[in-house]
């Protein structure tokens, strides 16, 4: 049966269509990783930097970077937009620590490109992060204040009228911008991480998803053909980590909903849409966006189904049910490219935390079993860093990243199935009726505002009154 690939991905297989084999029989292994995305492979390439000589085995249920780090957007942000929840969550003093990290993980991604010949379309031109509606202007004075109070404030108001020059989009009336972030091809750095994975000697089985985890001392993987008895497993599975009930209300799985344009370089001229910046604007329910080196238009926004249950299936696989509403919210932000055609669209799950972070820790309080999860779709630069946590957790070691503010975390969790499964919809839906209405500078009442305040942290932080 032939598998429906998003443009990401597709375009990626035209340049390295390589398949690793599939899992045939019963192996061991020093390190199991459970996921070939993005945690999965930067984990074993550290794993086996560190410690050659250690058997690392990467299995994958599709193909590697074919779940969400084949399917986001391609913008890579550092943390201090999240600077206030960590701070919450960890204390100040780490939470400068960690954004800090985070901050590296952007030219880590384009060093490692560089130096390992990978063309993952790595434009290291920053973030902006806009007002489209009068009502989203100040959204990030919370944060920037309190970053100054720490004197780590990256953020530059961009002076009026530049946020519209800038992004080519009328609708962007203020915004403030990040230096340090990047875009990619994201499933072209996905495939470059498994090609260089597999030159470190990692071996990876493609096409072999996990059926079930023996929770043993030495944990065994089992799959539909083979196993793999590890000594340490690392569950690297997004949103399919679900299916673990330790970890199930941890997160809500949340759609990821995109379009890609027709090429039209001469158009994106013409509005001045020419930089490398990723783009996003102050909304919850996030429009975000940014263009190619060949002269498209990427553009998403979480509009497409919930997972029930912690079940992902193939309900994610295929073109975004939500295509239009997705394509008609890029119309609204750029109604000078509304004849622009869109040639293509795809869907993926999100693993969404209440707070928006990932945490890590030992499953189950297993001592050989190791897990990230909760990327809330800020995964590209953010498992660059998180890898070093779960390679430190892997290796035993005591350490600043083990000892790290996210491991073992105790976060507010999600209700229990159905009130998740419906109430996602409900928190969902009322935000989109409450920033539809403050796109016309009109207040939603008082139980869609209710209901919109019960949404996950994302950047925008709470106003100042």
């Amino acid at each position: 049966m032939h598998t429906y690939r998003g443009f990401w991905y597709a375009q990626a297989l035209d340049y390295d269509s390589h398949v690793a084999p599939s899992l045939q029989g019963d192996i061991d292994a020093d390190v199991c990783i459970i996921g070939g995305g993005y945690l999965g492979l930067w984990s074993a390439i550290r794993l086996k930097r560190e410690k050659p000589g250690l058997k690392v085995v990467v299995i994958e249920r599709d193909l590697c970077g074919g779940g969400a780090s084949g399917r986001n957007g391609g913008v890579a942000t550092n943390w201090w937009g999240k600077f206030l929840s960590v701070r919450k969550l960890c204390g100040h003093e780490e939470a400068l620590r960690i954004c800090k990290a985070a901050e590296s993980a952007i030219d880590e991604i384009g060093e490692f490109c560089e130096e390992n010949g990978i063309d993952a379309e790595y434009r290291k031109e920053g973030w902006i992060w806009s007002a489209s509606s009068d009502m989203q202007k100040g959204s990030w004075d919370v944060l920037v204040d309190s970053l100054n109070e720490y004197g780590v404030n990256p953020f530059i108001a961009l002076a009026p009228g530049e946020a519209q020059a800038r992004t080519g989009s009328p609708k962007n009336i203020e915004a403030i911008f990040d230096p340090n972030a990047a875009t990619v091809q994201p499933a072209m750095l996905a495939r470059g991480l498994r090609r260089h994975a597999l030159g470190l000697g990692v071996e990876i089985y493609e096409k072999t998803p996990m059926k079930r985890l023996e929770r043993s001392k030495t944990p065994i993987v089992h799959t539909t053909k083979g196993s793999v008895k590890a000594q340490k497993v690392v569950v690297a599975m997004n949103a399919w980590g679900a299916i673990f009930p330790e970890l199930r209300r941890d997160i809500a799985l949340v759609s990821s909903d995109m379009v890609a344009t027709a090429k039209a370089p001469e158009r994106l001229k013409e509005i001045g849409f020419t930089g490398g910046e990723g783009m996003t604007d102050s909304r919850v329910v996030l429009n975000y966006y940014r263009n190619t080196p060949e002269g498209r238009v990427i553009f998403g926004k979480p509009l497409g189904r919930f997972g029930f249950g912690g079940r992902v299936g193939d309900m994610y696989e295929g073109p975004s049910p939500a295509a239009k509403r997705v394509t008609e919210a890029f119309h609204n932000i750029y109604p000078n490219l509304s004849d622009v055609p869109i040639i293509n669209s795809w869907t993926g799950p999100l693993d969404r935390a209440m707070n928006g972070l990932p945490t890590f820790g030992h499953l189950g309080g297993h001592e050989n079993i190791v897990y990230g999860i909760g990327f809330s779709g800020n995964g590209v630069a953010t498992t660059v860093f998180a890898s070093r946590i779960v390679a430190s957790l892997t290796l035993e070691k005591d350490d600043e990243w083990s000892r790290c503010g996210l491991v073992d975390t105790k976060i507010k969790r999600f209700p229990i199935e159905p009130f998740r499964y419906i109430g996602g919809y409900m928190v969902r839906d009322a935000l989109v009726r409450k920033e539809a209405l403050e796109d016309r500078n009109k207040t939603a009442g008082w139980v869609t505002r209710k209901l919109a305040s019960l949404a996950p942290a994302g950047y925008v932080p709470t106003k100042k009154s």
